[in-house]
């Protein structure tokens, strides 16, 4: 019987298995990682799972029962080791078709070499790590590729690195290793290959400890000291790896939408869609309520204005365009006055604790102001164009009579010329007005305040956030102007019918009020406990906490450096929890100003390097303080000032997402959240003082980032004992798990933190995330677990993140019976 089926074989035709059931590479038999198990067993058991699937790639399919396999956790580990993106997508022709475009675009007399294989794969920014593939896969196919390959060769090099056999790409990873073809890899060359990945991934500390990484592997692997290793022990470890991380999964899974309860108003097309827009309306009611209420008023009075003048006499000569003029000229004065109310942080932090805070979107005052400053704009624009192109024409060329009888009294009854008019005090202070408010909202815009507007050298200095600060102190000048101008109007002669002045005389008055008493009331000299400088361009500030300096999580204060400027302020999150005995901040060198800080205080500080203990990686930090406080450069602040953060008790799960330096705000939170675990129920009423538990993502792109966030991330977890708080970092210069390029570093990751407890890439006891996170993931994980609470959501970084993360909230908020509540800072 077995004769004939092997001629069947021979023959080309298919074998019916028949077999219930069948186990192949039960993880039962797999050594746990850190047993230091690499023996002979394994060995053999890899032969055997080699020479599977040789015959596995042997045997020819026909459409009858096949043999079932069940897919071990080492082939799911080891299915993710890919080199390209992409390696099973079903449209291989078309990344096929992208690859031979960059061939002709990259090749020489149809030659591609070495320097240039990188750029053609779509490995442009990893050139090291592609040459040593480039040099792997010709070893591997016999090709001299001193000169160059041919498409065809490409071709094949591409099929190689996406193939769909585990074994074939795991045998090309362990060739770029083992460089001399000896089937064996030493220390020096998996030192060799940790320099790569290191470099590749951007992770300058990683490569400084290469050697220490390279005996880490070595001392799992070769416990026997033989000085090399073997695929299958290489195997071994890529098995172990994620064994170990499957452990993890059953309890981390996220779970899909149809865990968690839709309510009946989402369950059909109609409903859907009424319950999504009345969701979409309590979500913004606020904001909806200020709006209409400011745009009523503005067309009421441009309404008013517009029906005022057309009963005028004037409108007999200028007609529409005088209606048009004053109508405009009346919001402009309206808004003039309110746009001063959003930029009083002092009031607003005090207005956000009554029950107005309930009716007003205070978080959304910047915004506000900008919107207010576009409609200042617009109806500036209408006022001119009416003025310049039609009511100083017809004033100027109506007939003597006409004019005599209507603005005679006005211009004592001499007609004037354009040129006259506009030479009067009405015209030259609305012109010196248009100029320098065009000057000023220039400067106020996104280009030009966040220094994105590369300027030439004369005028280099007109951009950035200094230049807006001045050029917006320019603006007192307007409001003295715009009293004028309205003032000395023609065809108003009654003083009380001059009503600029009405307008906006008690919003200068308190805007007046509010920043005389910032400069004297409340300016606190501190003294500065420590200062640190970390090697990720972050200066942190420990200060005194000065008497009755009370604030909130979330709040934020402006500090100001006599020594650099006796003028400027510049807002930072307070790091420190409210209970603790001193004020911290965390200072990002991003400007000029915050430049001259970390110069000043470098200055005064005496570098001192932690030496890591031998075989210990928890401590390997830079730092420069100094316990001479008179050797600091004088410190002011003032503040607290409210943010939208300072207001999470209000819910019960918090998800807080902080990018770079965008995580101080959030910082303080935690830091109140641990301090007061044992205090999350009132002891008479056992009412809620808090949220039940919080997530934190922080996305960095640095390694050196690590290095100020840290020790916040050590605190967590020693003083976290209830385990309140969910820690994610993410590090976005790494490539994802399952990438070549990084498989290597994550193999000593699980190694290392599995020995010390210790993150390789943070140096933390919290471990470190490659990439970006899956935010639809991350929201339906909290929708699932967390059903009918109140999640509040609270951003601060890049706008590039804010509008996806608010349409997830907006999304999963109608789908689910989870609200999620968007918030995002804003300075």
């Amino acid at each position: 019987m077995a004769s004939s089926e092997m001629s069947e074989l021979s023959r080309g035709e298919s074998v019916k298995w028949i077999l219930e059931k069948i186990d192949i590479d039960s993880m039962s038999e797999v050594p746990i990682l850190g047993e230091g198990q690499a023996g002979p067993a394994s060995k053999e058991g890899y032969l055997k799972r080699k020479t599977s699937s040789i015959m596995k790639r042997n045997r020819v399919q026909d459409s009858g029962p096949k043999m079932g396999r069940t897919e071990s956790t080492a082939a799911k580990g080891l299915m993710s080791l890919r080199f390209l993106d992409r390696t099973r997508t079903g449209k291989e022709e078309d990344a096929w078709k992208a690859i031979e475009k960059r061939f002709n675009q990259n090749s020489v007399d149809g030659m591609l070499f070495k320097d240039k294989f990188g750029v053609c794969i779509g490995m442009g920014d990893s050139k090291e790590f592609a040459g040593e593939l480039f040099e792997a896969l010709a070893r591997r196919r016999n090709i001299v590729a001193e000169n160059g390959i041919n498409i065809e060769q490409v071709r094949e090099f591409w099929e190689d690195m996406t193939n769909n056999d585990l074994d074939t790409r795991l045998q090309i990873f362990f060739d770029m290793c083992d460089k001399n073809g000896d089937g064996q890899l030493s220390e020096d060359e998996v030192k060799e290959v940790l320099v790569m990945s290191a470099s590749a991934n951007k992770l300058s500390k990683f490569k400084q400890e290469a050697s220490t990484y390279a005996s880490l592997i070595m001392e799992e692997l070769d416990p026997d000291h033989q000085g090399y290793i073997e695929m299958w022990q290489l195997e071994t470890l890529l098995r172990g790896m994620v064994t170990s991380n499957e452990g993890k999964k059953p309890s981390e899974k996220t779970g899909t939408l149809a865990r968690t309860m839709i309510p009946k108003e989402y369950r059909t097309p109609i409903s859907k869609f009424f319950s999504k827009n009345t969701e979409r309306f309590y979500e913004n009611r606020r904001r909806i309520f200020v709006l209409v209420f400011w745009t009523f008023v503005t067309l009421s009075l441009f309404s008013w204005k517009f029906y005022q003048y057309k009963q005028r006499a004037a409108f007999r000569v200028m007609g529409y365009c005088l209606c048009f003029a004053k109508a405009a000229a009346e919001t402009i004065k309206f808004n003039m006055a309110l746009i001063l109310l959003p930029v009083c942080r002092r009031t607003l932090t005090k207005l956000r604790e009554t029950f107005l805070g309930t009716i007003i979107p205070f978080d959304d005052n910047i915004n506000f102001h900008k919107l207010i400053a576009i409609e200042i704009l617009l109806g500036t624009a209408v006022h001119i164009i009416m003025h310049m192109s039609c009511n100083i024409v017809r004033l100027t060329t109506c007939p003597k009579d006409q004019f005599d009888a209507i603005f005679g009294p006005a211009f004592h009854y001499k007609q004037p010329t354009y040129l006259g008019v506009v030479g009067t005090t009405v015209g030259v202070t609305g012109v010196l007005m248009t100029v320098l408010m065009i000057f000023s909202f220039t400067l106020a815009t996104h280009s030009f305040r966040r220094n994105v507007v590369k300027l030439p050298w004369p005028f280099h200095h007109l951009a950035g956030f200094n230049s807006f600060w001045y050029a917006h102190h320019l603006l007192a000048i307007v409001y003295v102007l715009l009293i004028i101008h309205g003032y000395f109007i023609y065809l108003t002669r009654e003083w009380y019918k001059k009503t600029t002045w009405m307008y906006i005389a008690v919003p200068v008055l308190a805007y007046t009020s509010e920043r005389i008493l910032t400069l004297y009331d409340r300016n606190y000299k501190v003294d500065i406990i420590k200062a640190v400088i970390y090697t990720g361009n972050v200066l942190a500030l420990y200060m005194s906490k000065p008497p009755g300096f009370k604030y909130k999580s979330g709040m934020y204060l402006f500090v100001k450096c006599p020594d650099i400027s006796s003028f400027e302020w510049h807002p930072f999150s307070i790091t420190s929890a409210p209970d603790d005995d001193y004020l911290s901040v965390h200072i990002r060198t991003l400007g000029d100003w915050t430049t001259e800080l970390r110069t000043q205080f470098a200055k005064a500080c005496e570098p001192q390097c932690t030496q890591p203990r031998r075989g210990n990686l928890v401590r390997m930090e830079t730092k420069a303080y100094s316990d001479t406080r008179q050797e600091f450069p004088s410190i002011v602040i003032k503040g607290p000032y409210g943010a939208p953060a300072q207001n999470y008790k209000k819910y019960d799960i918090l998800l807080l997402v902080g990018l770079g330096i965008g995580a101080t705000p959030f910082i303080s939170i935690i830091k109140d959240i641990v301090n007061n675990e044992s205090v999350l129920t009132d002891d008479l009423g056992g009412d809620k003082k808090g949220p039940e538990r919080a997530y934190f993502y922080w996305v960095t792109r640095e390694q050196g980032s690590f290095d100020w966030f840290k020790g916040v991330m050590d605190d967590i977890a020693e003083y976290d004992h209830n385990h309140i708080i969910e820690m994610h970092n993410y590090l976005t210069s790494v490539y994802e798990e399952g990438d070549a390029r990084s498989a290597l570093i994550a193999m000593v990751q699980s190694l290392q933190h599995a020995k010390n407890g210790v993150d390789v890439v943070s140096e933390s006891r919290i471990r470190t995330h490659f990439a970006r996170p899956n935010w639809r993931k991350v929201f339906g994980h909290l929708a699932s677990v967390h059903p009918s609470t109140r999640i509040g959501v609270f951003y601060c970084g890049s706008p590039t993140l804010t509008k996806p993360l608010k349409r997830l909230c907006q999304e999963f908020t109608m789908n689910t019976s989870t609200r999620f509540q968007f918030h995002k800072e804003n300075f």
